[in-house]
């Protein structure tokens, strides 16, 4: 008996080390192609694709059609599902891949109908660069279908990739249009609701839009907000409301961007710092790339752009080609509008706005089709219904043509910023500042991308333009196009430096032109302007320094509030807070106590603040009403509490001394903080979580082999080192045209989505650490040469 049990367990034992070892050789057999020779149609002549030790691709190709094949087949051998799940997100098809968890998702992004507007738009995307994006797209599909097994996540799913599409370029753009400013979307919306319900004064207040922080290029600081007197809003005499839970807390898509002009360095090179922040996961969402090919309208008839790359779009975004470098961050410029229009029914009435059906159906898995009635007109679609018959359509630059075009690509050809600013009027990305240096030493600053041309009734600060029927026809705005020509710039100015940080860069007629977004609070761009100011020479090292910088100076002011509250015994929980943060380090080090109290404390006033001024609506707004972020909620809350007027004190307060020691109370007795407060950390708060899409749906032990490690990161949002869990510089790139072989470069997650590569993972501990990692691709470490198929 004691045989049989053995010779069981013997064949149990070999039959795992089998599945294991089957498991393993499956997913090696979806691992990229390195090294070798492989036939590719369509190739005019052969091309070389290099990777160094960090993945890095060099392509060396005769064309920019035979480069984009190239770029293609890479593409897709390391970040297919990548690419699927961006084309996915942004037409609304996630669901038909992964369940009924993206539904929502999917029910959101179908009713603006991209696919449908990307088909009909693509010839216009391809443009001058219509080759180029037909030969990526065959690449893409031969480098799928190359890999001897499918990529390992359609395993895991049990469901077989879709060919790529050239429309699904389009998309990949489209699906970065929703990252940058989906959450602008329903922001004027929110606001405009609050606005129904809250005295003017009071809602001034909250929709204040600047601070002392301010650091536009040329125009002044807005300032705090004044404060309202008790006859204008007096909250004591106003309805109440519990709080709602939510924090004044947000993440939101940015950047840090700066340039400094050859008068600003020792040898006269201009130099570009850039990282943009975005949602970070296991790999990267840029693939690092060096595109060298023969292009007769190149200077010298040549090619040679170094940068990062985004898997399904045929160009490198941001990166330098030896006579120009450039660098993005998000705008936020008011890309869209909310109208109120009356939909014209079976007999239509008067001034009334007609409306086509569309019935779009979605694909769930394992599961049934779901079919929407989307109702679209001539100011986008209908979003909502109104209870007065009217209803609001939102109209989106993303939905209209020229929204998006490969002419991103033309700034490998540039070779000044004189050319790069003339290819930059024909550029439509979404709307971004782009910062841009030549090898002679110029820098420039411009928004690049698809901007509202707004007519004369259409003002950008407008919250929802009403055209219903009750309103004349002249004083209606019109559906307005978009342009990509009518941007401010700012071009070699006397100090010799550009910034941008998500926050305001212009003012006057100039930022009636872009509009408001919801600019971030200028404390970042102030830090990067003055971190600049302090150096009359700067390097590369010294602008890497600068995006390493995790100072809290915003910090600093609320440090000293807290010391000075307390109180003792009469406040034990401010007493205890301020003890545990006695020794003030002035940064977000992964080792800080008081950064992580003092940046508890703050955001628990601030939620306070703003809970008690929206208190009076809060009833009427209903349980279903989110809270619009208010990025410039600190130039409202700071002079609150130094003034402390007892007519904007929330109502459940007793004195403002009660609401500071009640935000302290929270911090002190967090249920989930086991440790006292001496003992916490920022670290330990603010630990990377970094990972595949597909890692939460894994148990444990299997999520980690889908994560990069988990770390403790210094940074935070309010300063240039913009980092958290899983939140922050997507890229870190410094470089001077014409000096690449100085220039810097960080990614995190890695090149390759496969967790057998070589290259998961890879450069992230760079990123971590900030180690100034060069910026141009190593020694090759391995070569594949793609041919032209022999002729018969």
């Amino acid at each position: 008996m004691r045989s049989k049990w053995k010779r069981g367990l013997l064949w149990l034992a070999v039959l795992a080390i089998g599945l294991v070892l089957a498991t393993w050789l499956l997913l090696r057999g979806s691992l990229a192609t390195l090294d070798g020779q492989v036939d590719l149609d369509g190739l005019a002549a052969p091309v070389r694709i290099q990777r160094d030790a960090q993945g890095t691709v060099t392509i060396d190709a005769g064309s920019e059609a035979d480069a984009m094949r190239a770029l293609g087949y890479v593409h897709a051998q390391e970040r297919y599902f990548q690419m699927d799940l961006m084309r996915r997100a942004a037409a609304g098809e996630l669901s038909e891949l992964v369940g009924n968890a993206t539904l929502g998702v999917d029910k959101h992004r179908r009713m603006h109908r991209l696919r449908a507007r990307a088909a009909a738009q693509l010839a216009s995307f391809g443009g001058s660069h219509a080759a180029a994006l037909q030969a990526y797209s065959a690449g893409v599909n031969r480098g799928l279908h190359a890999l001897r097994v499918r990529p390992w996540p359609y395993l895991l799913l049990v469901k077989a990739p879709r060919d790529w599409q050239p429309v699904d370029s389009v998309l990949a753009g489209d699906a970065m249009y929703f990252d940058l400013q989906g959450r602008q979307l329903e922001r004027e919306l929110s606001l405009y609701r609050l606005q129904q319900h809250l005295p003017a004064p009071l809602f001034a207040l909250l929709r204040h839009d600047g601070s002392s922080w301010d650091a536009a290029l040329d125009a002044p600081a807005r300032g705090d907000a004044t404060l309202p007197d008790a006859s204008q809003v007096d909250l004591r005499t106003l309805p109440d409301a519990p709080r709602d839970g939510s924090t004044a807390d947000h993440a939101a898509p940015g950047s840090n961007n700066w340039a400094i002009a050859g008068s600003r360095s020792a040898d006269g090179r201009a130099i570009v710092a850039n990282d943009m922040h975005l949602q970070l996961g296991a790999p990267s969402l840029w693939f690092r790339v060096r595109l060298r090919y023969a292009d007769a309208q190149a200077p010298g008839g040549r090619v040679d752009v170094t940068g990062f790359s985004l898997p399904g779009l045929p160009a490198v975004i941001v990166g330098s080609n030896g006579h120009v470098a450039w660098g993005f961050t998000n705008s936020y410029a008011d890309t869209s509008d909310w109208y109120r229009l009356t939909p014209c029914a079976a007999t239509p009435q008067h001034g009334c706005t007609a409306v086509v059906h569309h019935r779009e159906r979605i694909k769930v898995a394992g599961g049934l089709d779901v079919t929407l009635d989307v109702e679209d007109t001539a100011y986008g679609p209908i979003l909502q219904h109104e209870q007065d018959g009217t209803a609001l359509a939102q109209r989106w630059v993303a939905q209209l043509p020229g929204a998006l075009n490969l002419g991103l690509a033309d700034l490998a050809r540039a070779d000044s910023l004189a050319s790069g600013f003339a290819s930059a009027q024909h550029i439509a990305t979404p709307a971004q500042n782009m910062l841009l240096a030549d090898s002679a030493g110029h820098i420039g600053w411009r928004v690049l991308g698809a901007l509202p041309l707004r007519g004369p009734n259409c003002p950008s600060d407008a919250l929802v333009h009403d055209v219903s029927a009750a309103v004349p026809a002249a004083q209606r705005c019109a559906p307005w196009p978009v342009s990509t020509a009518h941007s401010p710039q700012r071009i070699d100015p006397a100090d010799g430096q550009l910034w941008s940080a998500n926050a305001r860069v212009v003012g006057g007629d100039e930022l009636a032109v872009l509009g408001d977004g919801g600019y971030a609070l200028g404390a970042r761009a102030q830090q990067i302007r003055d971190d600049l100011r302090l150096h009359p020479q700067l390097d590369e090292r010294q602008l890497l320094s600068i995006q390493l910088d995790d100072r809290a100076l915003l910090l600093q002011r609320w440090w000293t509030l807290l010391q000075q509250r307390d109180s003792g015994a009469a406040t034990p929980a401010l007493h205890a807070l301020a003890q545990a943060s006695k020794h003030w380090e002035g940064r977000a080090s992964t080792d800080s106590v008081s950064y992580r109290l003092v940046r508890a404390w703050r955001l628990a006033l601030l939620t306070r603040i703003r809970d008690g001024l929206i208190a009076p609506a809060r009833a009427e707004l209903g349980a279903d009403y989110a809270m619009p972020p208010l990025p410039q909620l600190e130039a409202v809350a700071w002079p609150m509490l130094q003034q402390q007027p007892p007519h904007l004190l929330p109502r459940r307060y007793a004195s403002w001394q009660a609401l500071l020691e009640d935000a302290a109370a929270e911090v002190r007795d967090q249920p989930e903080q086991d440790a006292p407060l001496p003992q916490r950390r920022w670290g330990e708060q603010n630990t990377a979580a970094i990972c595949h899409p597909l890692a939460r749906s894994l148990p444990g032990f299997l999520r980690r082999w889908l994560c990069m490690p988990t770390e403790a990161l210094p940074g935070d949002n309010e300063m240039p080192r913009v980092q958290r869990p899983d939140f922050g510089a997507s890229e870190r790139m410094v470089v001077a045209p014409g000096h690449e072989a100085d220039g810097i470069a960080h990614m995190p997650g890695g090149q390759s989505e496969h967790p057998l590569s070589p290259f998961w993972g890879a450069g992230h501990d760079d990123w971590v650490q900030g180690r100034a990692s060069p910026f141009l691709p190593g020694p090759a470490r391995y070569t594949l040469t793609l041919r032209p198929p022999a002729r018969q």
